[in-house]
């Protein structure tokens, strides 16, 4: 018997000796929704709004799981040497050590590729902080790479709508947050000859928009509402703005760049939580006369604190922010969750556990040296390394990363965001 079995049998026996029976089946059903719900925050749950490890899951995020519950593939090590081949560069840190790890047909644009095929790049922004913290820097970095690697241009799309939208902003306020962070994206170092930056609010309109209504045309209230766990007391705009991010994969939308009837194929870059959007696109992309989007996943960057899940812009502690500090960073690294024993004797004789330590997991993202990496997994979950050895590395990788980021971006000024955004032709976007 379960607790909400044992808990309406003493209510109704309760309530028998006091002849209210009429109300056992209202009580009745609501322990029923309490039980319904409990079980329900059991399970993870991986949207673009929320992504919350599930009880049943050991309050980790279970990949394999998304895997199967979103239909995407893994990236294997075929695919990876693939991309090796194809580019003549060694692949990204993030692909070889499988921060992405989950893709939809990305063999197919290597096929295209392999046949002098043409691709582009989309990857997009929501501006809801003045920077960028280090979870927000891995699709541009891993970005930048694909556009190196394989010559294409690049479109990035600023969702100032949509935070203006979910976080109630004002839409000056959307606007601005948005180029603050076009400034940290540019420091990445993206060629302006292969690369637009746009945001909604300036952009939509023309094509982009008659894409967007077609989109709209084919994806039903119900459809949206199970895809998002939208309800009834959601505004309309959150409803509608998924055709916002489904048009920027279709090539017309930009007619500036692509001509129209050429439909190339678009590759997204993205975190694994944005797969329902495109899942929805891919949907409908074959009855617009569209190519489907091919999409290649990451997992998620850790919090400082080990909440398993998505670094949060609201809480500036569990995250290390591009104009963070020197102190900062120290600070919070040596704040940060570790695998390490309690004492020196159980950590030379157990070793620390690597997949609790975020100072490891972080040098595990940051850490170009792979053969340093081995050896400090191997030193430290061995036992003959401590933590404060593996957070001050940590530090150092990230303190490097940082203030170099920080230069770059002090060096980009207004006109260099306007050059960026401008709607253009870019002659020479792959060369």
């Amino acid at each position: 018997m379960t607790e909400t079995e044992r808990i309406k049998q003493v209510i109704g026996e309760k309530l028998n000796s006091v002849h209210t029976l009429k109300h056992l089946e209202k009580i009745n059903k609501f322990l029923d929704e309490i039980e319904r719900q409990s079980e329900s925050s059991e399970e993870q749950v991986v949207n673009p709004w929320v992504v919350s490890s599930g009880a049943k899951d050991g309050g980790k995020i279970d990949y394999d799981k998304l895997i199967d519950k979103f239909g995407c593939k893994r990236i294997d090590e075929s695919l990876i040497e693939r991309v090796q081949r194809l580019t003549c560069l060694q692949p990204h840190v993030f692909l070889r050590r499988g921060v992405f790890f989950a893709h939809r047909d990305f063999n197919e644009v290597l096929d295209a590729y392999e046949r002098g095929d043409k691709f582009y790049l989309y990857t997009g922004r929501g501006p809801s902080s003045e920077s960028l913290h280090l979870g927000h820097l891995i699709p541009f970095m891993f970005t930048k790479y694909l556009q190196e690697a394989f010559k294409v241009p690049l479109v990035i799309q600023i969702t100032d709508d949509e935070k203006c939208i979910w976080k109630n902003l004002t839409k000056k306020e959307s606007k601005r947050l948005g180029r603050e962070n076009v400034k940290d994206i540019i420091a990445c170092g993206f060629d302006v000859t292969k690369t637009f930056i746009f945001s909604d609010f300036a952009t939509v309109g023309s094509t982009f928009y008659e894409n967007m209504v077609e989109v709209s045309k084919c994806i039903t209230l119900n459809k949206v509402m199970a895809t998002f766990g939208f309800t009834g007391e959601d505004p309309v705009g959150k409803i509608s703005f998924p055709t916002v991010q489904a048009v920027p994969s279709f090539s017309s939308s930009f007619p500036h760049l692509f001509p129209v009837e050429e439909n190339i194929t678009c590759l997204i870059p993205c975190a694994i939580d944005q797969d329902p959007y495109f899942r929805l696109t891919r949907d409908v992309a074959p009855r617009l006369g569209f190519r489907k989007p091919a999409l290649i996943e990451s997992s998620f960057f850790p919090a400082l604190r080990g909440k398993n899940g998505k670094m949060s812009a609201s809480d500036a502690n569990s995250a290390i922010y591009m104009n963070d500090s020197a102190e900062d960073i120290k600070r919070k690294i040596n704040g940060a969750v570790s695998g390490g024993r309690d004492n020196l004797e159980d950590q030379k004789k157990y070793g620390a556990n690597l997949e609790e330590d975020i100072p490891f997991q972080y040098l595990s993202f940051f850490l170009e040296d792979d053969a340093e990496l081995e050896h400090i997994k191997k030193e430290y979950g061995e036992g003959r390394m401590l933590t404060g050895e593996i957070k001050k590395r940590l530090t150092e990788v990230l303190t490097e990363i940082v203030e170099n980021h920080r230069k770059a971006r002090a060096a980009v000024t207004e006109e260099m965001v306007d050059a960026f955004m401008a709607a253009r032709l870019l002659p020479s976007m792959f060369e």
